[in-house]
């Protein structure tokens, strides 16, 4: 694990429900009522926490950069303050990669997790793909990037729908600090988990949309082929979005790969 470049957050978080401890953790310029939907299906079977990235939505802004390690901490920190001994961790995109970075150092407060939308062993095309978009808002900014991310994240028939939904999203990213907007897309752009997925033993939900572009099932099997606990499940029909788009299909995955885990692995 990389050296912390910052001190840990304390993260604004939301709880509603009872039971076993489930934590979610969002994705690039996201808020934690991202999960709404997905909370108002789990609730009644598991405690679901879910909370803003530093410098997302209702948590403080930070006062350098930093990486993924300053964000596991983050983790740690509230699961702290919440006193939770283990919990299930489920995150989307980048928080699908902050779940395991977090089992990696606190393998012994993981009650399972959930890698959702994620991206690993991306061969050089992939690297180059995401690494072009940041350095498009490196150079633009954000908000001219902003339709190209819509596209990615949602399918044609849910824009024209669902028109509320894909502002809202939108107006999640105009309202984030451009500067840890970038910060978080870089971490997802660089973070590469092929070498060291291997070691997380716990019990793995991975699951991401059919027609995913950048965290595609191609990349997921091979995610899923890594990891010695893991459950593999395609989304039909969807793109990045899938706790937007879909929230009745994921949770469903995520309640039936939660009740039918067995003990969990020591």
């Amino acid at each position: 694990m990389q050296q912390l470049t910052s001190t840990p957050v304390s993260c604004a978080h939301i709880q509603q429900g009872e039971g076993p401890p489930l934590v979610l953790v969002h994705g690039i310029g996201a808020r934690k009522e991202s999960w709404s939907s997905v909370i108002q299906i789990l609730k009644e079977d598991f405690q679901c926490i879910a909370y803003d990235l530093r410098g997302h939505g209702e948590s403080p802004l930070p006062s350098t950069a930093f990486e993924l390690d300053d964000l596991v901490e983050d983790l740690e920190a509230l699961r702290a303050k919440l006193g939770l001994e283990r919990m299930h961790v489920m995150g989307h995109s980048l928080g699908g990669m902050i779940g395991p970075a977090y089992a990696r150092k606190y393998s012994e407060r993981i009650l399972s997790l959930g890698l959702l939308s994620t991206a690993a062993f991306r061969t050089a095309e992939d690297r180059q793909k995401v690494s072009s978009i940041v350095q498009a808002m490196e150079k633009k900014g954000v908000a001219p990037m902003l339709d190209t991310l819509v596209e990615r994240w949602f399918t044609d028939g849910f824009k024209a729908e669902n028109q509320d939904t894909v502002q809202w999203r939108r107006e999640q990213v105009l309202t984030t600090d451009e500067t840890v907007f970038l910060n978080v897309f870089r971490i997802y752009a660089e973070t590469e988990m092929s070498p060291w997925l291997h070691e997380i033993k716990a019990s793995t939900l991975v699951c991401t949309g059919e027609m995913d572009g950048g965290c595609n099932p191609r990349l997921n099997r091979q995610i899923s082929d890594a990891m010695p606990n893991a459950e593999l499940v395609i989304l039909q029909g969807l793109k990045h979005a899938i706790q937007l788009e879909a929230p009745n299909e994921l949770a469903s995955a995520m309640k039936d790969f939660l009740q039918n885990l067995e003990s969990p692995v020591q």
